[in-house]
């Protein structure tokens, strides 16, 4: 994967919710793991796949109730896709279609997710009607806060900004699951609710942030 990700493998500084000292702190844990890779010679692209494998087992152990263990090996995986962004960049930078292929799994790993969660609620609840809603809206939101990053990105603008990047989407989703399969279902609930809100937050701020960049653009061009 490419140096240009967003959450997870850059583990970027910024307003989000996670504090920088956290990132440092995985950044530091994850080295000798990529030094391993490195010596192994396993490419970023491996990585970037097997993590997605990683992801569908665990969504698969969610959605059949195994919530503890789905989040074990979650939190396996989440480390895992930030060590392909830091392989990548050890190695060079990594390549365009890296990049390509890490934000698109990306995308498919969060809705493997999103879909064991709402799975989970289906065989769990008598009515699960709501909570599968909520859950298709924190996965909306997730998708739109990438998208907004990938359409400012296209028009040659940045939209990194932002209360809820991956990392902090994954981090709130795997400590919900792991809350439920304690027996407080309210957890993962209320995970949800907030990545739902901070998505649409972050979205909001993203949309504001280009159109100041744009703004400035045009503002440039015309005393030009």
């Amino acid at each position: 994967m490419s140096a240009s990700r967003e959450g997870t493998h850059n583990l970027r500084r910024g307003d989000s919710v996670l504090p920088a000292w956290v990132k440092e702190a995985v950044r530091a844990t994850l080295r000798p793991v990529v030094g391993l890779a490195m010596a192994l010679h396993i490419t970023p692209n491996t990585i970037t796949v097997f993590g997605v494998v990683v992801t569908l087992l665990a969504s698969v152990l969610v959605a059949g109730g195994w919530l503890l263990v789905g989040a074990a090996i979650l939190t396996a995986g989440s480390l895992l896709d930030a060590v392909d962004g830091a392989l990548a960049r050890a190695q060079g930078g990594g390549t365009a279609f890296g990049s390509f292929l890490d934000s698109t799994l990306d995308r498919v790993g969060e809705a493997i997710l999103y879909i064991g969660v709402a799975g989970w609620f289906l065989f769990a609840y008598e009515e699960p009607a709501w909570p599968v809603l909520l859950t298709l809206v924190a996965l909306s939101g997730s998708f739109l806060v990438s998208y907004s990053r990938a359409r400012a990105e296209g028009i040659g603008l940045n939209a990194t900004v932002g209360l809820a990047p991956r990392t902090e989407r994954l981090v709130l989703v795997i400590v919900g699951i792991a809350v439920a399969g304690l027996g407080y279902d309210l957890g993962l609930i209320g995970a949800l609710a907030i990545i739902a809100v901070l998505t649409m937050a972050t979205v909001m701020q993203r949309i504001w942030h280009v159109w100041r960049q744009s703004q400035a653009i045009t503002l440039d061009s015309r005393e030009k």
